[in-house]
């Protein structure tokens, strides 16, 4: 199974950008799907989740700017992300916790795509 990222690059502080990520090989089901970010230094942290139900969490640090969303027939998430501000500067990666078959369960993780606000 594999993660393509996408949708990364500059943009100033207060506009938006659409990450995407697309999961695909010997996939059963997705169950959950999210973002992460990391900058220099830190530590990997959440940014949000979506399960297959479509139930979400988002950190404190993004709710109400960050949406997430997926689509279930191309095994795709997507982060929109407005309100943009220097401190979201990181790099994003996408992750899925994925059924390979009925019993089997594995996480992946994209490659990463830099977000820079500018500001």
């Amino acid at each position: 199974v594999q993660l393509q990222a996408s949708g990364g690059g500059l943009v100033q502080a207060g506009g938006s950008l659409r990450l995407s990520c697309a999961a695909s090989g010997s996939i059963f089901s997705i169950p959950v799907m999210g973002w992460y970010r990391q900058t220099p230094g830190k530590q990997r942290e959440l940014v949000a989740v979506i399960v297959s139900s479509s139930r979400t969490n988002y950190a404190d640090s993004v709710k109400g700017r960050f949406t997430i969303s997926r689509d279930n027939a191309k095994n795709t998430v997507y982060l929109q992300m407005n309100s943009l501000k220097p401190e979201d500067t990181a790099v994003y990666y996408c992750n899925a916790e994925v059924l390979i078959d009925a019993f089997r369960r594995y996480t992946y993780w994209g490659q990463g795509t830099l977000v820079t606000v500018s500001s």
